[in-house]
């Protein structure tokens, strides 16, 4: 197993350092906080391949991290003339292996930990040979823009220092990204399981067998006939020989090139995105899951309903069951599924973890994957709510005092039901800023704070509530607050009484609060909802 990544200047990495689980990892993040990056850093290590090539063709300066790039150009550009120019910065990519036997090749000091470990390193730097190029080239500093990684030397070494080959890796990576696969014809995946799995030499040589009786079968055809007829009358200016047409059985397995995969009789290319994207998923995984050490998949929700997806989750579960899996993805459905406890949040550089967070937690979003849990992991803060009549006040509430949404600001409304502490187990283990806003429903302020206590004790949390245990819910407390006009004006009525606007309020709650949220008319908020938008 990986036990261990550590990158310097790869891409969004200036320094990174991850520990992985030994059975999942669930990596999430904004965008180009380095998911896929990651994913594409593992693999590299392991295959010294990038995009199906080796590494030393596709190595240029913009897989040099970009503040390391800027770092270095200053620093040239300060250097007085006739010293010595500083060294361009250095590309490694570093894995840490566990439960490895029989590799003490790999074993030593030589890593960025300076840890006695067993593990690789793949590195890209300034090569000696080149030096007198490297010397010519940043003798004029203020034209240097870039890293010269023409003249960089890709190594890939064990820990002990000593070169090896990807062979000497006694690791096995299977990398999944459907957006990539190529599955339409020929000897595509597809047709690889199939040959492999339910093919026996027997089997083979009966395609092969018929498949060259096609060709006879092709050529009698009366207008296959006449056309080569044609053809034979035509060629006297072109060759001494007979030209015709006919199906190529020139290799002994011919077919193998010329059969396409189908579903339900379509050819591949032409099915759904998402049965392609399913598909292709689970192929590329039972091609080398059996033999591979690690799985490494690239958001498998792609082009998928919920439906597909849930099955899909399920199957990867049965087929990487005791492999070391490393999964991107934007899904709540595939976090919440995998499981909570699973996952790595990447942002500035720096991972987090929830590993810690209450099993009895972890399995409830598993069984209701359904839940907005990504929406809490990403968001820079966020006020939870119980639904969506509370959201839209609270987002009108917002509006109101600052001009804008909060989201514009970077707060996600989220609505939870009745899962406050569910979500708040997860955000106290990410120190997210939450403010929890919910009804008392008839408790009072202290038997809220004491329900709450756990996460109380964060300063990051904060519990707003109504303080009389007498209104129990919203739109009493929004009643309570304003006059009779008021409430006409916003909900385009003509009630008679309070009574009679509460009545009706209650009676469809979202109505009223999409009312509320869109009226030109602005109404005086509870005070528990004006101390959420009036906070920090």
């Amino acid at each position: 197993m990986i036990g261990r990544v550590a990158i310097e200047n790869y891409r969004v990495f200036r320094r990174f350092d991850l520990e992985l689980a030994p059975d999942v990892n669930i990596i999430v993040g904004k965008n180009d906080t380095g998911k896929s990056t990651l994913i594409e850093a593992i693999a590299l290590a392991l295959t010294r391949r990038l995009h199906g090539s080796w590494f030393d063709q596709e190595l240029s300066p913009y897989l040099i991290n970009q503040e390391a790039t800027r770092e270095w150009v200053e620093e040239l550009a300060a250097t007085r003339p006739g010293a010595a120019p500083p060294t361009p910065p250095e590309l490694v990519i570093e894995l840490y292996f566990t439960d490895i036997e029989d590799a003490e090749v790999l074993r030593g000091t030589n890593n960025l930990r300076n840890e006695d470990a067993c593990g690789v390193r793949l590195q890209a730097r300034l090569a000696s040979d080149f030096y007198a190029e490297y010397m010519q080239f940043v003798a004029d500093p203020a034209a240097v823009k870039l890293v010269p990684t023409e003249y960089y030397a890709v190594e890939l070494l064990g820990f002990s220092g000593n070169p090896i080959n990807t062979r000497a890796v006694p690791m096995v990576v299977s990398l999944v990204d459907p957006a990539t696969i190529s599955l339409r014809a020929g000897v595509d995946y597809h047709l690889q399981e199939i040959i492999g799995t339910h093919l026996d030499p027997h089997d083979r040589v009966e395609l092969t067998r018929q498949f060259r009786s096609l060709r006879e079968e092709f050529s009698s055809k009366q207008a296959v006939r006449e056309i080569n007829e044609k053809l034979r009358a035509e060629d006297d200016d072109l060759t001494d020989r007979k030209l015709s047409l006919s199906i190529d059985i020139s290799k002994r397995y011919t077919w193998e090139s010329n059969l396409a995969a189908h579903l339900d009789d379509l050819p591949f290319q032409l099915v759904g995105k998402g049965d392609q994207s399913a598909l292709k998923t689970l192929l590329a995984i039972g091609r080398a899951a059996d033999d591979a050490h690690i799985i490494l998949i690239e958001e498998p929700e792609n082009h998928l309903t919920h439906t597909s997806l849930r099955k899909l989750l399920g199957r990867i579960e049965r087929r990487c069951a005791g492999k070391q899996l490393v999964v991107a993805t934007h899904s709540n459905y595939v976090l919440n599924r995998l499981g909570l406890e699973h996952l790595v949040l990447l942002g500035d550089g720096v991972s987090t973890r929830a590993s810690d967070i209450p099993p009895d937690t972890a399995s409830y979003f598993r069984k209701l994957a359904g839940y907005d849990t990504l929406r809490l992991v990403l968001a820079d803060r966020a006020i939870l709510v119980e639904g969506p009549s509370d959201e839209l006040v609270v987002k009108r509430a917002y509006r109101d005092k600052k001009g804008k949404l909060p989201i514009e600001d970077g707060i996600d409304v989220i609505s939870v039901g009745l899962s406050h502490r569910r979500f708040l187990d997860l955000a106290v283990r990410l120190k997210r800023r939450v403010w929890i806003l919910t009804d008392n429903d008839g408790r009072t302020l202290e038997q809220m704070r004491e329900r709450f206590s756990e996460y109380l004790q964060y300063d990051f949390v904060t519990l707003h509530t109504g303080e009389d245990p007498q209104i129990r819910t919203l739109e009493p407390h929004i009643v309570n607050a304003n006059s009779l006009e008021a409430l006409n004006a916003v909900l385009g009525a003509h009630h008679e009484s309070k009574e009679d606007a509460l009545e009706a309020m209650l009676k469809d709650k979202t109505t009223a609060a999409l009312a509320i949220f869109d009226s030109e008319t602005r109404i005086v908020m509870p005070k528990y909802i004006q101390e959420v938008v009036d906070g920090d």
